[in-house]
C-alpha cells in the first residue's frame, strides 16, 4: 500500500505522545489509493481517467483534510428538531450544523455527485457521466462522510425515478433544481417507503392516497425517513380502492413546500436517535393530506409502484456497496498507517507475525469489494447502453455486491480498531464512528437475509442469473493474456462448484442455506475478478499482486480447511510480505508463488 508514514527512529528522543499511533487524517486518500489508481486502468477509458483523474486527486486532498474535520464535528453535532415557529404554528425544520451545510456545498455543489450521471458537462465532461466514474467519487467521499452520502445518492435515485416514471407537472416543477449544483438553492430527494409494519414485508403498508377534488392527497405515518427535510419525497403508498397487497402500490411526489410558499400537509414528529450516521437527518414522518402527484394513471387498479421504486432500491444497493468499500479502505488504511507508527517491544507492530495477518484479513476483503464495485458499475453502464447479457448479469452481482460488502465492512471495521487499540474505541479517533457506521449497510435497502433470499430465490432461481454470470466469469480466465494456466483451470472448477451448489439451493427452496449460496458466488466472482485484473496488470508491465489477492480468497473462502490442523502457511506468510510492501509485484514472482 502506498502510505508514506513516519516511524520514529530509536535513537530519536521521543515525548510521550510520540508513542501514540498515527491516523489517516492529512493525506490524500486518491494518492495513497495505488489500487484504486491500477483499477482505473482497466475499468475507465483513457480519455475519461485522464480527465478525470485531476477530479478525483483534488476530492482525495479535501477527503483526508477539510471533509475528515467537517465529518467529525457533525457526528458531535447532529441535527435538531424545532416542531414549531415563535408564534406556535406547526412549522417544522431541522437545524443542521454549519459543518454538515459545508459538506452539503462539497457534495452537491462542487462535485455535484447526484447530477453527474443525470445530465452532460459536470467537469466539463461533454457526456452523462457513467457508473464507473461516478462511484469512485461516492468511494472517495465516504472514506470521510457516510452520512451525507445517504441524501446525496437518494437525491440521484429520486432523480432518476422521476425522469423514469414521473408525471410532466413533476417533472417541470423539480427536476431541474433536484439536479442543480447551486446547493443552497437545490432540492434534496428522498424515497419515503419504511412504516411501523417493517421496511421489507409492504404488501400490508397502510399509508394510503385519496382523490379530493382532482388531486392526490397522502395520509398515514412512515416510520423511518431518512433525509427527512427532503424538498421532494417519493412516497410508497396505496390508492384508495387499490388492490390489497403489492400490486395495489403507486408512487406520489410529495413537495415539502407547496406552490404558495405553505408547507405541504405533514409533519416531522421526531428524529431517529441512531446508532450511526448521525450527522444526517432520519426521522418519523406523518402525512394529513399533503398533495402527492402520482407516477402514471392509478387508482383502484394494479399498480406499478412498487417495481417502479425497485429501480431505485437496486440503484441504492449498489451505492451501499461502494459506500461499504470507501470504509474499507478507510479501516484498511488507519490499520497500516497504526502498524507502522506503533512500536511494541522494539519494533513497529506491522513486523509482527500474527499482526501482518490480522492485516490481510482485512486487505483481502477490501480489496475484493473494490474490484466488484468497478465491474458492477461497468455492468450497469453497459446494460443501460442497452446490452441485455449484462443487464442480466447485474440482476444478480447487485445484491451479491450489497449482501456480503456490507457484512465485510463491519469485520474490517472493528478489526482495524483493534489494530489501534484502546485508543480506537475512543470517540476522538474516526475508529469508533467507523464502526457505528458500518452497521447501517446491514440495515438499508434489505437485510443480509432478504439480499441472500433475492439472489436466491429470483436472480437464481427465476431468471437464471447465475448461468449467465458462470459464462462471463470463464470467458474472462479465457481471454485474459498472463493468466497462469493452472490457476486459470483451478477458478474455472471453482466456478462450475460454486454456480451448481447455489442453483441446487435456489431449485431446492433451502432458505437456511441462501446465505452460503450468495457467500460462494461472491467469492468466487471476485477471486475471479482479482486474478483477471492482477494478470492483466502485469502482463503490461504493472503490479501483479491482485493475483495473489486472489488466491488468498480461494484458501480462505473456497477451500476446506481442518480447524484443529497445523496447516501449510507457506504461501500467505510469502503473499503478505509482498501485499504488506508497496514495491509492486511482477506477474513472473506471482506466477512463482501460486506453485506453493
Amino acid at each position: 500500500m502506498n502510505i508514506e508514514a513516519s516511524i520514529p527512529k530509536e535513537t530519536e528522543k521521543k515525548e510521550l505522545e510520540d508513542w501514540v499511533a498515527d491516523d489517516c487524517h492529512g493525506l490524500n486518500f486518491f494518492d495513497i489509493d495505488q489500487s484504486l489508481q491500477d483499477l482505473l486502468t482497466l475499468y475507465l477509458p483513457q480519455d475519461l481517467r485522464e480527465h478525470m483523474t485531476p477530479v478525483y486527486r483534488r476530492l482525495g486532498g479535501i477527503a483526508g483534510n477539510r471533509l475528515d474535520d467537517l465529518a467529525r464535528m457533525c457526528d458531535r453535532h447532529p441535527p435538531v428538531l424545532h416542531t414549531r415557529d415563535a408564534r406556535g404554528r406547526n412549522e417544522d425544520w431541522i437545524e443542521f450544523h454549519p459543518a454538515y451545510r459545508e459538506m452539503e456545498q462539497l457534495g452537491y455543489g462542487e462535485f455535484g455527485i447526484h447530477a453527474m450521471s443525470h445530465k452532460p458537462g459536470v467537469f466539463d465532461w461533454p457526456e452523462k457521466i457513467p457508473p464507473m466514474a461516478k462511484y469512485i467519487f461516492q468511494y472517495l467521499f465516504t472514506q470521510s462522510e457516510f452520512g451525507l452520502m445517504c441524501p446525496i445518492s437518494v437525491t440521484d435515485t429520486s432523480a432518476m425515478l422521476l425522469e423514469r416514471y414521473g408525471p410532466a407537472i413533476a417533472k417541470d416543477k423539480y427536476l431541474d433544481r433536484m439536479l442543480s449544483q447551486d446547493a443552497p438553492n437545490s432540492y434534496k430527494g428522498a424515497q419515503f417507503m419504511t412504516e411501523k409494519i417493517g421496511g421489507s414485508e409492504v404488501a400490508n403498508f397502510a399509508v394510503t392516497a385519496k382523490l379530493e377534488d382532482g388531486e392526490w392527497k397522502i395520509y398515514g405515518d412512515k416510520w423511518f425517513c431518512s433525509c427527512a427535510d427532503a424538498d421532494v419525497c417519493l412516497v410508497l403508498a396505496r390508492p384508495e380502492g387499490a388492490p390489497d397487497g403489492n400490486s395495489g402500490l403507486a408512487i406520489f411526489a410529495v413537495p415539502r413546500q407547496l406552490e404558495d410558499g405553505r408547507r405541504n400537509k405533514y409533519r416531522i414528529v421526531r428524529l431517529k436517535d441512531k446508532m450511526g450516521t448521525k450527522s444526517m437527518a432520519s426521522g418519523e414522518i406523518v402525512f394529513d393530506g399533503a398533495l402527492g402527484y402520482a407516477f402514471g394513471d392509478v387508482g383502484a387498479k394494479p399498480n406499478p409502484g412498487l417495481k417502479q421504486m425497485m429501480d431505485q432500491v437496486s440503484m441504492s444497493r449498489l451505492s451501499h456497496g461502494v459506500r461499504a468499500a470507501g470504509m474499507m479502505r478507510r479501516c484498511l488504511n488507519e490499520a497500516l498507517v497504526t502498524a507502522k507508527t506503533r512500536n511494541v517491544f522494539g519494533e513497529a507492530i506491522i513486523h509482527k507475525p500474527l499482526l501482518r495477518r490480522q492485516l490481510l484479513k482485512l486487505m483481502v476483503p477490501t480489496e475484493q469489494v473494490l474490484s466488484m464495485v468497478m465491474h458492477v458499475a461497468k455492468t450497469l453502464h453497459q446494460a443501460d447502453s442497452g446490452d441485455e447479457g449484462a443487464r442480466k448479469l447485474n440482476r444478480i452481482l447487485t445484491p451479491l455486491l450489497k449482501f456480503r460488502a456490507c457484512r465485510d465492512n463491519i469485520t474490517v471495521a472493528t478489526g482495524s480498531l483493534e489494530i489501534r487499540g484502546g485508543n480506537g474505541f475512543i470517540e476522538d479517533w474516526v475508529n469508533s464512528r467507523l464502526v457505528r457506521d458500518a452497521h447501517t449497510g446491514l440495515l438499508w435497502e434489505g437485510t443480509s437475509n432478504i439480499n441472500a433470499l433475492d439472489i436466491t430465490t429470483r436472480a437464481i432461481a427465476k431468471t437464471g442469473a447465475h448461468e449467465t454470470l458462470a459464462e462471463d466469469l470463464k470467458g474472462r480466465i479465457d481471454t485474459t493474456v498472463g493468466m497462469p494456466g493452472q490457476y486459470g483451470g483451478e477458478l474455472v472448477g471453482l466456478i462450475d462448484r460454486a454456480t451448481s451448489f447455489a442453483e441446487e439451493i435456489a431449485k431446492s427452496g433451502n432458505e437456511t442455506q441462501a446465505r452460503q449460496a450468495s457467500d460462494a458466488l461472491y467469492h468466487v466472482t471476485t477471486a475471479t475478478l482479482l486474478a483477471v485484473e492482477g494478470a492483466a496488470l502485469g502482463k503490461a508491465g504493472g503490479d501483479a499482486r491482485r493475483l495473489l489477492l486472489s488466491r488468498l480468497v480461494v484458501d480462505t473462502r473456497l477451500r476446506s480447511h481442518d480447524p484443529l490442523s497445523v496447516g501449510d502457511d507457506a504461501f500467505e506468510i510469502e503473499a503478505g510480505n509482498r501485499l504488506l510492501q508497496d514495491e509492486p509485484v511482477s506477474l513472473a514472482d506471482v506466477t512463482d508463488l501460486l506453485t506453493l
